[in-house]
């Protein structure tokens, strides 16, 4: 039987370098997103390159439907797992009053009830001769109170919170999970701009994309619970609890109010209608 590692979010910049260090491995892969062309291409390319088998089906996230559909093929196909990777996500952000109700709903479907549902349906479609890893991809910002963030950190912490107490129950079922939790990561150009308008902090606390998917990838094979990459970003998570709750918001909310504005004008919209 073909056992698949599931990824996704995988045309984006994090997705592709997961499934690109998935394949060097020689693992197997199924990959969903939400462009069928970006898809089909991205299988293409890794069957052809690594030799693995890759394939793929588009899925809209946030609606339940479209993962109804998901879940439907994945079992007409008889696919099975050894492995979950969480990409998908939403990295936008801005002042919480000045976001439709929409995009902050948007930022909950794909981040918190899309990967529950990814998670609870894929321990029915796991493989069983072979151990079950989960990996989510959260963020540093879920170890703080991130005003312009409020939505996107809170439904990280939410990764963060779920990630810690499945280790623990799935545990006894041959199952392990691992949260990610990087800072930036130049995966495009709205990003970069960020990066750079944070000056110094921003460019040292930066995370490689390729080099960050494989040593995450390790930290999960090897039963951790919690992999943070870069020594700078393991300290910030220390010294967090140094500072009182209302104090850490603070002082991220002077430093946001700061740079916001310098990059504002770059940042993405969402549609009027997800998907």
């Amino acid at each position: 039987m073909t056992s698949y590692v599931c990824i996704t979010g995988a045309a984006g910049g994090l997705g592709r370098a997961f499934a690109a260090e998935c394949a060097s491995r020689g693992w197997d892969l199924f990959l969903t997103d939400v462009s069928q062309d970006k898809l089909e291409s991205l299988a293409t390319g890794l069957a052809r390159h690594y030799g693995v088998t890759a394939t793929g089906y588009p899925c809209e996230l946030t609606d339940p439907q479209a993962r109804e559909a998901l879940w439907r093929y994945i079992d007409e196909q008889g696919l099975r797992f050894h492995m979950l990777i969480n990409v998908a996500g939403l990295e936008y952000e801005g002042l919480f009053a000045e976001r439709s109700l929409v995009e902050l709903l948007t930022i909950v479907r794909v981040t918190v009830e899309a990967t529950v549902e990814m998670i609870h349906r894929v321990l029915k479609f796991r493989d069983p001769e072979r151990t079950l890893t989960i990996l989510n991809v959260s963020s540093l910002a879920a170890f703080f109170p991130m005003p312009y963030k409020a939505v996107y950190s809170a439904s990280k912490r939410f990764l963060l919170d779920l990630s810690m107490t499945l280790r623990e129950e799935l545990r006894a079922h041959n199952a392990r999970v691992m949260v990610f939790c990087p800072n930036s990561m130049p995966t495009s150009d709205h990003i970069l701009r960020k990066m750079a308008s944070q000056g110094l902090l921003g460019q040292v606390t930066a995370t490689d994309v390729g080099r960050a998917a494989a040593q995450s990838l390790d930290q999960a094979l090897a039963g951790k619970a919690i992999y943070i990459p870069g020594r700078l970003n393991q300290m910030l998570r220390f010294i967090r609890g140094l500072f009182p709750l209302s104090l850490r918001a603070s002082i991220l909310s002077r430093r946001w109010a700061r740079v916001y504005h310098q990059y504002q004008e770059y940042l993405p919209s969402f549609p009027e209608k997800p998907g």
